[in-house]
């Protein structure tokens, strides 16, 4: 009897989008925190017969705990199951989204992507004058001279902008030593324009040693795997909600200032 011949199956690569803001409380518009994407994670790690997994990174930055657990997560899932990452950057992975791509193995980005913004940032408004025009008067009692740092109500306190001056720098010397330990040699500019929070397009940030070549997810996966390799998207798309589950006015109202939050972390990028 003839024995049909069987051709291998082609190299799988298993792809994780990870798009948008970073922040502990995503909400229904969507954004990028480890609660939300640890058990895509572990789908990814877990794909029969994948040879890697490719992280498409596309986030203006957020929270640096959330980039931290994140990445923490993807070095352990990377060690456990033996498996190369890499990061593939889109328009942006700047501040918390380079924190994220830093846990790749390599980072891809293209000519024209945004990387680096190696910084911490804290903004905030101040209302005191508008409340007094307004005649509010803010009555606040705390226990501990320090419970009301930074209160956008009163007065701007100058040990209020040093402790948060403080808080920031050691923010900062946390993902300072995060790019160190998985850029390390890989640097080539020095760390006083590399670490000031400053961003540059792809081209330029190989020049620098923050990315390792140039190129997209589909043709870095074929210069590794060949042409027929397989790619296969682990995660669900963004939530839609049928009319009969819409989203209350409060909802809409905090997605409206989740969005214009949103719009701003680009807008920051030139994007």
């Amino acid at each position: 009897m003839r024995i049909p011949f069987l051709s291998p199956r082609p190299p799988t690569v298993a792809v994780v989008r990870l798009e948008g803001p970073i922040s502990a409380r995503a909400g229904f518009l969507g954004g990028l925190n480890l609660a939300g994407l640890a058990p895509v994670l572990e789908r990814a790690f877990s794909l029969k017969g994948a040879s890697a997994v490719f992280l498409a990174v596309n986030s203006p930055g957020g929270s640096p705990v959330q980039s931290a657990l994140i990445a923490r997560r993807i070095r352990q899932l990377a060690a456990e199951k033996k498996l190369p990452v890499v990061a593939v950057c889109e328009d942006a992975a700047a501040s918390g989204g380079y924190w994220i791509a830093c846990a790749a193995d390599e980072i891809v980005a293209d000519a024209a992507s945004i990387i680096g913004s190696i910084g911490v940032i804290s903004a905030g408004f101040g209302f005191q004058e508008a409340m007094a025009r307004l005649g509010v008067e803010r009555r606040l009692r705390t226990a501990g001279s320090e419970k009301a740092t930074a209160d956008p109500f009163l007065p701007e306190r100058e040990t209020d902008r040093a402790r948060l001056e403080e808080l920031l720098q050691d923010l900062h010397e946390e993902f300072k030593s995060w790019v160190r330990e998985r850029r390390g040699g890989r640097l080539k500019a020095a760390e006083t324009e590399l670490f000031t929070g400053r961003f540059w397009a792809g081209r330029r940030g190989l020049d620098l040693g923050l990315c390792d070549r140039l190129g997209d997810l589909r043709s870095e996966a074929e210069r590794r795997f060949g042409p027929k390799v397989k790619l296969v998207r682990v995660g669900g798309k963004r939530r839609r909600f049928p009319f009969s589950l819409l989203p209350s006015g409060q909802a809409l109202a905090e997605g409206a200032l989740a969005a214009a939050k949103e719009r701003a972390a680009w807008a920051r990028l030139g994007l």
